[in-house]
């Protein structure tokens, strides 16, 4: 909980809840030791990059992608069971939920299911008002100067 870890009353930060709620939530997930399927996220560029999972075994039918309120969601589990007999079952099957937060201007593009491994296309676009911009300086224009000298 944040608070045992923060040693302040979360009733000291007023209009922090959806940031405390997330960092509650991060902080229990990392005690939860669960890394299946294992992950890697993948930089292409500036702007692009891709998140892979391991999902040997799981077929597209197998496998939901979510976003919602800044978190993807990507749960597997199988819909068919097989009513294979085993005499070793080392690859794993079980059911599984990943999410990742998403910071405000990621978008995802589509996914890929590819030998066994779930690629999920993502991109950061920020609005162009957003963007860094540069200012010339003598860009007010003469009416503008002649108004700050008066003043």
């Amino acid at each position: 909980m944040v608070r045992s870890t923060m040693n302040v009353p979360r009733s000291l930060f007023i209009g922090f809840d959806p940031i405390l709620n997330e960092l509650e939530r991060i902080h229990t997930a990392g005690r939860s030791q669960d890394n299946y399927p294992p992950h890697n996220v993948v930089k292409i560029d500036e702007e692009n990059f891709n998140i892979e999972l391991a999902v040997a075994g799981f077929s597209e039918e197998d496998i939901a992608l979510e976003v919602k309120d800044g978190i993807l969601l990507i749960k597997g589990q199988h819909q068919n069971d097989d009513d294979r007999e085993y005499a070793h079952k080392g690859i794993s099957t079980r059911k599984f939920e990943k999410s990742f937060r998403l910071s405000e201007f990621v978008v995802i593009d589509g996914a890929d299911l590819v030998n066994g491994i779930l690629v999920v296309n993502a991109r950061v676009e920020v609005p162009e008002e957003r963007r860094p911009r540069k200012i010339e300086i003598g860009s007010a224009g003469a009416s503008k100067k002649k108004e700050f000298i008066q003043e």
